[in-house]
C-alpha cells in the first residue's frame, strides 16, 4: 500500500526534488527511491532544455534533442512533467544542479520538497573524466551552494546529505532523510535488482554502467584513486563549496565523524566573530593556517595577549617592542612592520565592532614552509600574522578569589628556555596547568629549579606584605608588561619593594597574594587604569 498523500500539497504527487553534482551516488539514490511503492522517479527530466540552451556537446546529444523534442522547452516541462498529474503519491526527480538555469520558472524552487546529495569533488574528478572534461561549470558545486542559499531564502531550508555518509551507513542516512523529507522510510530502498532501469535516461550507457552492476549502495573505498595532477586547481576551487554544504550535512549514528555536539562558547557572540589570518580577515569557522606553517610544524611563533578597554589597546607599543624582540631573538625573516601590524589589529577590531571588555591573541608565525622540517631555512614566505579578537570578560573571579595548588612542574632554565622569549612553545606552563585542572584549582604556581618561587603557569605574581610590593625576579620567567606597569605604580605610590629570590614558605604563610592578568591593580586599595580597576585575591588548597 502506497502512504497517503500529505495535507496541503495539493491533488498531483508531493515532488521530492533531489539536486546533486554528477557522479555522486545520484543514480544509485535515484534507484533506491524508486523501489518504494509510493513512489515514481524522473531522471533528469531538465537535460534537454540544458543542452538546448547551453549548446554543450555530449556523446549522444543530438539522439538526446530528437528523442526528448517534447521536453526541450524547460518550462513546460516543470509545468506539465515534473509538476504533472501522476498515479502515485510522490514523484522523485533526479536533478544536475548545472541544469538549473536561469529561463526556467521560479515554481521549481518553490513547490515541492528538496534536499542535496554532495560528494567530495576528490572523488568526483577522477570519475567524471571519464565521461567529459571536467571544469567548474561541469562539476556544478558552486550552483548547488546557490540552490542551497536560495532555498533557505524561501524559508525551505533542505537536507543536506554527504555521498560518503550513504556508502557507509546508507540505512541510518536514508531514515534520517525520510524523516526530514517528512515521508516514511521503507526497508526496500536499501536493495534493487541489477541491470538498466525503464525509467534511465539515454544517456545511461555513458554514465550508468557501474550502477547497472549493482544491487544497492556498497562501500566506499578503503584508499582513493590516485588523484589526476591536472585537475588540482580545480579542486581547489571546488572544496570551499563542497566544505560549505558539508557544515549543513545531518550526522548520523553511525557516521564516521563523531556524533558530538557543538559545545557552548563562554561567550556567545564569539560564535560570529571575523578573524585576520595572513592579509584578510576571514569567518571564524574558515580561519585556518596551513599545515606547512612553523606554528602547526613546530608551534614555532611568537605571541602577545592585548586588552582593549574603553576603545584603546592596552600598552600597544609596549607589547608590540616584545613581539618584535621575540621575533628577533628567534631570527624570524621578512618581519611585517609595525604600522602594518597595527592596521591589522585596527581592522579586525572596527570589523567586529570591538571597542571595550575584548582580548586579542596576537600571533607572529615564523611562516609557511617549502616543505615539512625544523630548519627555518625552508621558511621562504615570510611570516604570517594573526589576529584573534574576542569578546573576554575577566578570566579571574575578582569579588571571591580562586584556589591555586603548587605545581611539580618547574620553570624552564634560562639555559635551556628562555622565557622571555614569548614563544608560543609553552609546553612547560600546559603542564602546570594540566596539574591544576586536575586539583580542580584555577591555576597553578611554579617553582624554579632551586624551589623558590617564580610565576603561575599564566602570569606574573605579586604579594603585598606591611604595605610593600614583592615580586619574585624574572631569571625563570616572562617580565611582563604589566608586572612593569605595577612595578611603575608602586613606585609612585612608594610600595613597591625589592625584586627577590621568593622561598615557596613565604608566599604560603601570605593570607593575600595578588596575581595579575587583565591589568586589574591593586596595592592594598583600588587603583584604577584605563577605566579598569579591582583585584585578585589568591587562596591556597
Amino acid at each position: 500500500m502506497g502512504s497517503p498523500a500529505p495535507e496541503g500539497e495539493g491533488q498531483g504527487p508531493v515532488v521530492i526534488h533531489a539536486w546533486s553534482a554528477p557522479r555522486s551516488l545520484s543514480t544509485s539514490l535515484m534507484y533506491s527511491f524508486a523501489q518504494r511503492d509510493d513512489m515514481e522517479v524522473l531522471d533528469e527530466p531538465l537535460y534537454a532544455n540544458f543542452l538546448r540552451v547551453t549548446g554543450l556537446d555530449r556523446p549522444y546529444r543530438e539522439d538526446l534533442l530528437s528523442k526528448m523534442e517534447q521536453d526541450l522547452d524547460g518550462n513546460k516541462v516543470v509545468k506539465e512533467v515534473i509538476f504533472g498529474p501522476g498515479e502515485k503519491t510522490y514523484r522523485y526527480c533526479k536533478h544536475i544542479s548545472k541544469q538549473r538555469l536561469p529561463n526556467l520558472s521560479s515554481d521549481l524552487m518553490k513547490k515541492g520538497k528538496h534536499f542535496i546529495l554532495i560528494r567530495n569533488p576528490l572523488n568526483i574528478l577522477p570519475s567524471l573524466d571519464k565521461v567529459i572534461p571536467p571544469s567548474f561549470l561541469e562539476l556544478g558545486i558552486g550552483e548547488l551552494v546557490s540552490i542551497y542559499s536560495e532555498l533557505c531564502e524561501l524559508g525551505k531550508a533542505p537536507p543536506v546529505i554527504d555521498a560518503d555518509d550513504l556508502q557507509q551507513e546508507p540505512e541510518a542516512v536514508l531514515r534520517g532523510l525520510c524523516e526530514d523529507l517528512g515521508i516514511p522510510f521503507q526497508p526496500q530502498m536499501l536493495k534493487w535488482e541489477a541491470g538498466p532501469k525503464e525509467f534511465d535516461g539515454i544517456w545511461a550507457p555513458w554514465w550508468y554502467r557501474s550502477v547497472h552492476k549493482s544491487t544497492g549502495f556498497s562501500k566506499s573505498r578503503q584508499y582513493p584513486l590516485t588523484f589526476p595532477s591536472a585537475f588540482y586547481d580545480l579542486l581547489e576551487q571546488s572544496l570551499p563549496f563542497y566544505n560549505m554544504l558539508k557544515r549543513q550535512v545531518r550526522r548520523t549514528v553511525g557516521s564516521q565523524q563523531p556524533l558530538l555536539p557543538d559545545p557552548p562558547l563562554p561567550v556567545p557572540a564569539n560564535k560570529k566573530i571575523l578573524v585576520w589570518v595572513g592579509d584578510e580577515l576571514l569567518p571564524r569557522d574558515s580561519a585556518k593556517v596551513s599545515v606547512f606553517d612553523s606554528v602547526v610544524q613546530g608551534g614555532d611563533a611568537v605571541w602577545e595577549g592585548l586588552r582593549i578597554y574603553d576603545g584603546k589597546v592596552f600598552k600597544l607599543d609596549e607589547h608590540l617592542d616584545r613581539l618584535f624582540d621575540s621575533a628577533k631573538a628567534m631570527a624570524f625573516s621578512n618581519v611585517p612592520t609595525r604600522d602594518w601590524i597595527k592596521d591589522a589589529i585596527f581592522k579586525t577590531l572596527i570589523a567586529n565592532g570591538m571597542f571595550d571588555n575584548a582580548h586579542i591573541r596576537l600571533t607572529l608565525t615564523r611562516g609557511k614552509k617549502v616543505t615539512s622540517g625544523m630548519s627555518p631555512a625552508f621558511n621562504l614566505y615570510g611570516c604570517a600574522l594573526i589576529v584573534l579578537a574576542e569578546w573576554k570578560p575577566p578570566v579571574y573571579d575578582n569579588s571571591h578569589g580562586i584556589k591555586l595548588v603548587t605545581a611539580t612542574t618547574r620553570r624552564n632554565s634560562p639555559n635551556s628556555i628562555d622565557s622571555k622569549i614569548h614563544h608560543n612553545n609553552l609546553i612547560n606552563n600546559i603542564l602546570a596547568k594540566i596539574e591544576g585542572n586536575f586539583a580542580q584549582a584555577e591555576d597553578a604556581i611554579m617553582l624554579d629549579k632551586d624551589g623558590f618561587v617564580s610565576e603561575t603557569n599564566a602570569t606574573n605574581i605579586f604579594m603585598v606584605k606591611k604595605g610593600t610590593v614583592l615580586t619574585p625576579h624574572a631569571d625563570y620567567c616572562l617580565p611582563g608588561i604589566t608586572r612593569v606597569t605595577v612595578s611603575i605604580i608602586g613606585f609612585q605610590l612608594e610600595q613597591l619593594g625589592p625584586v627577590y629570590t621568593s622561598a615557596y614558605f613565604q608566599f604560603r604563610a601570605h593570607k593575600k597574594l595578588y596575581f595579575f592578568k587583565d591589568i586589574f591593580v591593586v596595592f592594598g586599595h583600588q587603583y584604577s587604569f584605563q577605566g579598569s580597576s579591582g583585584f585578585t585575591v589568591f587562596k591556597f588548597s
